[in-house]
């Protein structure tokens, strides 16, 4: 039996460059927030970012069902057995899974969701999208987590809860470019209530007060994990906190940009303008972060099996002066956000 994490050769600096261009030319967003994380932790995550864009469009360009899943499958062992194919992007995510003891099991539900695609599978409810969720983008976010160095199942949870909110805005985005690909997201059971079907929207991709409606119910969907994902973000070390925090803010954005649009995801792809990410990173990095143990709010039910796999014990909380500076900045933060609102109020009264 092969060993669980087998080493593989270390990243040449060519790998680690072409890493760092496929996450530049693939997501604007994920490219800006990763210039925010320590040096220790952007290639490792440059590299998995560069193993899960390889393997999304060798879905999306395979032809034939079920070949691009099988040869993912076939990487993936050699991978797990040390010996991965000689692709940037199997050699990146083989050093990533011996440096940082990446359970199979995550890679293993990423490419299952990957076959859901393959297979043009639709989903009936709310639930049946957020397991589809759960394994094409929080498997990711749990990874993302183990290379900053955290396992405790909190924190793991809330990076879950992350990666759902990312995949509902997703889906909420690309209502009209997916139809004309002929896909459909939307839960049936959303569209049967306002009178659409996924057959009519994909013959005929049109904006209109019911199909908004839906739109609007799964961004507001997403507000609520974007709400449960920021409050596990003081469970993450110092350094990566502005790089995650930057992430979540720059994508529920885009949320809020199909809201100004009228949630019409069909004449337009919404996306946060340049301006907008550099002062939500500015943000992010500038707001002080809660330095107290992370809730241990349970696991969605979508995403419990892949906390399970990847948790560990909790490491102690801050001790010393970093726990006393941290709660005297909370104090602070606290008492400003009271102060504004005071102002706002005045204001409104006058």
């Amino acid at each position: 039996m092969p060993a669980p994490y087998a080493e593989p050769r270390p990243l040449s600096a060519a790998d680690r460059a072409a890493c760092r261009a496929a996450i530049r030319a693939g997501s604007k967003s994920f490219h800006a927030a990763s210039l925010l994380l320590p040096p220790r932790v952007r290639p490792a995550a440059r590299a998995l970012y560069a193993f899960c864009r390889a393997s999304d469009d060798l879905v999306d360009c395979e032809a034939g069902p079920g070949g691009a899943v099988a040869a993912l499958r076939a990487r993936l062992a050699a991978i797990y057995d040390g010996r991965p194919a000689d692709l940037l992007a199997d050699r990146a995510f083989a050093a990533v899974v011996a440096a940082h003891r990446i359970p199979r099991t995550l890679p293993e539900a990423l490419i299952e969701g990957f076959a859901w695609d393959e297979a043009g599978r639709r989903y009936d409810t709310l639930d049946a999208l957020l397991a589809y969720a759960a394994r094409v983008a929080s498997t990711v976010g749990v990874m993302m987590t183990l290379i900053m160095g955290r396992r405790e199942a909190a924190v793991l949870a809330r990076a879950a809860d992350l990666g759902l909110a990312m995949q509902l805005t997703n889906i909420a985005r690309d209502v009209g470019e997916d139809a004309r690909r002929g896909r459909v997201y939307l839960p049936a059971a959303w569209l049967a209530e306002v009178g659409l079907d996924a057959e009519a929207l994909i013959a005929a991709p049109r904006h209109g007060p019911a199909l908004a409606a839906v739109v609007r119910r799964l961004v507001e969907t997403a507000d609520g994990f974007y709400a449960a994902a920021l409050g596990g973000v003081a469970g993450l070390p110092l350094g990566c906190r502005p790089a995650i925090r930057s992430a979540a803010l720059i994508y529920r954005e885009i949320g809020r940009e199909i809201a100004r649009a009228g949630f019409d995801s069909v004449g337009g792809r919404a996306r946060t303008g340049t301006l907008r990410k550099l002062e939500l990173m500015a943000y992010a990095t500038a707001t002080p972060f809660r330095f107290v143990p992370v809730g241990a709010a349970p696991a969605h039910p979508a995403v419990r099996a892949l906390v399970e796999a990847a948790a560990e014990p909790a490491a102690d909380a801050p001790r010393g002066f970093d726990a006393r500076f941290g709660r005297f900045i909370e104090l602070m933060h606290a008492s400003e956000l009271r102060q504004r609102q005071w102002t706002a109020a005045a204001r409104g009264r006058a």
